[in-house]
């Protein structure tokens, strides 16, 4: 589990209610329909919050007043407009243009007849239908708890959705580095969705027990919301880490007027805490809740740290397997690491999904295993190899297919696929299958730029290590011959990250 810190990604799902106003949107050619609303909702409250009201006169301003704010909970809409039916094609375009199934829309009209009740409700997606006559101040106060009721439990609906899928995202890409800042992530927007609270939330993870202690204690972020822009927990407000430090030593969940911090103790000695602002004092209800909550959350994080511990050790393994072969031909220790690192990131320039580049990552230092099956005194010849000689080497990539091919791994495939592979050419005159451009599996294109780009820079049993430059000389030479133009002009856009990962992992 690294310390990155993770913010959750923007969605469609806005909570005004944690900007602290409730926008309306008053779509009206009248004046004085704008006036008297705002007269009669002027000092009007909703669960603690006011409204702010927006204006505009005519369908063609309230789209673009719509595109601007998100985050509007509530539409007060005319029919008769600039047309006649303006405010029904309001609807069908925020309906089905806009995809905004979340604001509630309450058609007022002063000229019924033009827009029959039993018709509008049938055909249109409106939630409620008034005559602007039969709309006193408490019917209109009325209508508007109803709607705002109605669309505080949509957006509560919509936020656990957001925070179940993203739990349920988590499990199938179980083997990917950042799953459980992802788990996190969603715990923090189900709690949100749960308890109605404001966005700005922490979870962090304390390094150890021992971290109970404030001069000994390493608290790493997993995952925030709202405000906490910050990369590290280093740059969270003092008063918060004060918080922090405050339940450490307490070692229990504390609750306050306006937020509470969650703690508990995994059974390896780890401590959890979550960090969130906002909202009403808690019920001993929504207390015990939170305690079955934690729970949970604490045994599905068991979970996930057991199935990391799994991916960690088979990708451990893979790299000891590789390094096999590497050192029996005598190459350089972490040639298959290097090779690795600069696979995944041109994996992940190129645009492959993220999965697609784990898995790039785990099966690229395969790519030799094949070596194992060559003979010594042709694999460490210090000379140049006879035609017969290399005739020989050039086996490896079948024999390294052979040996990988049978298994149900879907890694052991990729890497079959990338060993077999990787000497092809994209002009068609590489080996073993004389494959050319695109017929030529993109892990393995890949792999060969990787590959040949440590090959020519580091020193081997027949050759001394080639200068940078002279490098980059053959690269360019050797777009749309031997590589991928694609992947060669990636390799030059990103050069400085791969020469970071040539220095970060060089050979002593």
């Amino acid at each position: 589990m690294d310390d990155e810190l993770l913010f959750v990604e923007e969605t469609d799902v806005r909570d005004s209610k944690a900007a602290g106003q409730i926008k309306v949107l008053i779509v009206d050619d009248e004046e004085e329909v704008h006036i008297v609303t705002k007269l009669v909702l002027n000092n009007f409250v909703f669960e603690g919050k006011k409204i702010e009201l927006l204006s505009v006169y005519s369908a063609s301003e309230a789209k673009t007043v719509l595109e601007e704010h998100g985050d509007i909970a509530l539409i007060l809409l005319d029919v008769v407009m600039e047309r006649a039916d303006a405010g029904l094609e309001l609807v069908k375009y925020i309906r089905d243009v806009m995809e905004n199934k979340l604001v509630r829309i309450v058609l007022r009209t002063g000229q019924p007849g033009e827009a029959p009740e039993a018709q509008i409700i049938v055909e249109y997606d409106i939630n409620d239908y008034k005559e602007k006559t039969e709309l006193t101040a408490q019917k209109l106060i009325t209508t508007l708890i109803s709607a705002l009721r109605s669309h505080r439990d949509l957006l509560t609906i919509a936020m656990n959705k957001q925070g179940l899928e993203k739990i349920i995202q988590s499990s199938p890409e179980i083997f990917r580095m950042q799953s459980m800042q992802n788990f996190a992530a969603g715990v923090l927007m189900q709690l949100i969705a749960m308890l109605g609270l404001n966005k700005n939330s922490l979870y962090v993870k304390v390094s150890s027990f021992a971290a109970t202690r404030k001069k000994d204690g390493e608290i790493k972020v997993l995952a925030a919301t709202g405000t906490f822009d910050s990369e590290t927990y280093e740059n969270i407000s003092i008063d918060v880490k004060n918080k922090l430090d405050y339940v450490l030593m307490a070692k229990q969940s504390i609750f306050f007027e306006d937020y509470f911090i969650l703690y508990w103790q995994s059974a390896d000695d780890y401590v959890y805490l979550i960090y969130m602002e906002g909202g009403q004092r808690l019920s001993e209800l929504d207390r015990r809740l939170l305690d079955v909550f934690c729970l949970n959350v604490s045994s599905a994080f068991e979970n996930l740290k057991l199935h990391l511990e799994m991916y960690n050790t088979q990708r451990e393994v893979f790299f000891r397997l590789a390094e096999v072969a590497e050192t029996r031909s005598k190459e350089t220790g972490n040639h298959v690491r290097r090779v690795a690192e600069y696979a995944r990131l041109l994996a992940e320039k190129y645009g492959l999904p993220d999965d697609e580049v784990d898995l790039i990552h785990l099966a690229t230092p395969m790519h030799d295993i094949g070596k194992l099956g060559i003979p010594d005194e042709i694999l460490n010849k210090p000379g140049k190899l006879t035609l017969t000689e290399f005739e020989v080497v050039k086996l490896h990539a079948n024999i390294g297919y052979d040996m990988l091919k049978g298994s149900h791994l879907t890694m052991l495939k990729a890497a079959a696929i990338i060993a077999q592979q990787h000497h092809e050419r994209y002009d068609g005159k590489g080996y073993s299958s004389g494959l050319k451009g695109e017929e030529i599996h993109i892990y393995a294109r890949i792999a060969a730029i990787a590959d040949v780009f440590d090959a020519l820079s580091c020193k081997r049993v027949y050759k001394e290590a080639w200068p940078l430059n002279e490098i980059l000389t053959y690269f360019k030479e050797a777009k749309g011959g031997q590589f991928d133009p694609v992947l060669v002009d990636l390799f030059f856009t990103n050069l400085d990250e791969i020469i970071k990962v040539r220095e970060k992992y060089a050979d002593e």
